[in-house]
């Protein structure tokens, strides 16, 4: 009876999964504890795994800030010793004769672009002057017959006058976009890689100072370790050193060769 289904039933507080309806054996039953303890180890191991991620994430950017640094100060110390005459810098002094010739040429270009922008402004003026002024004559021919032929002939000169002007104005403003082009992408490009060499040329000097100290200093265990890391890190920054050098150079002689 009813009573009884109650007092038989199953305890709601230890709520369970049967499996094959209710009344089935005690095989088909998956306690509900087992499930959450389930579920409670997969996220436990969610959390675990992010934060293993997390971790590694800031070891990384420890380490590349480390890194950063660590170079930063040898090419701190480098440019202070050069600019006092205590540390020797590699020189190449055919490359560097080189980008100073670029350097002015680049002055130059600039000042000569600066004076077309400013004619191409002035000519631009100067023809839509003549344009208003042709309009006006034009218009004067109709209303004062006297002078109608003096009127016009002028109104034909200053419009043939702005017809050559805007033909004009146009091969200024190709002139203008070409040295533009030349100064401030081509010209810009090989300025960039040339810093990018310089920072290399300083890089690799920094690194050589360093393991040339190291070699001139007593031979011990822990030494010859940091000498073989000071030797690795040289050759990847004269590797990079004269990569970029390579690149400079290949970029000037473009740049003699399509002046």
């Amino acid at each position: 009876d009813l009573q009884q289904v109650m007092v038989s039933g199953p305890n709601l507080n230890e709520t369970s999964i049967v499996s094959g309806g209710y009344g089935g054996t005690a095989e088909g039953i998956i306690p509900t504890s087992s499930i959450k303890g389930s579920s409670m180890h997969h996220s436990n191991s969610s959390n675990m795994m992010a934060e293993e991620a997390m971790r590694g994430v800031a070891v990384e950017k420890f380490d590349m800030m480390k890194k950063w640094s660590l170079n930063t100060y040898k090419c701190t110390k480098q440019m202070i010793s050069e600019r006092f005459g205590r540390g020797s810098r590699t020189v190449d002094l055919e490359l560097e004769a080189q980008i100073e010739v670029l350097r002015d040429t680049k002055r130059k270009y600039e000042n000569v672009l600066r004076l077309a922008r400013a004619l191409t402004n002035h000519f631009y003026s100067m023809v839509q002057t003549q344009h208003a002024l042709g309009d006006t004559f034009a218009d004067l021919s109709q209303k004062s017959p006297e002078l109608r032929d003096e009127f016009g002939y002028n109104a034909e000169t200053q419009k043939l006058l702005c017809k050559n002007g805007e033909t004009l104005l146009g091969a200024i403003n190709f002139f203008v976009s070409s040295i533009n082009t030349l100064v401030n992408k081509t010209m810009e490009d090989t300025l960039m890689t040339i810093k990018m060499y310089e920072n290399a040329r300083l890089e690799f000097d920094a690194y050589r100072a360093d393991l040339e100290e190291l070699n001139m200093g007593p031979r011990d265990a822990v030494t010859i370790v940091r000498i073989d890391a000071a030797q690795q890190q040289y050759q990847v920054h004269k590797d990079k050193y004269e990569r970029l050098r390579s690149d400079v150079s290949i970029k000037l002689k473009f740049l003699e060769e399509n002046k």
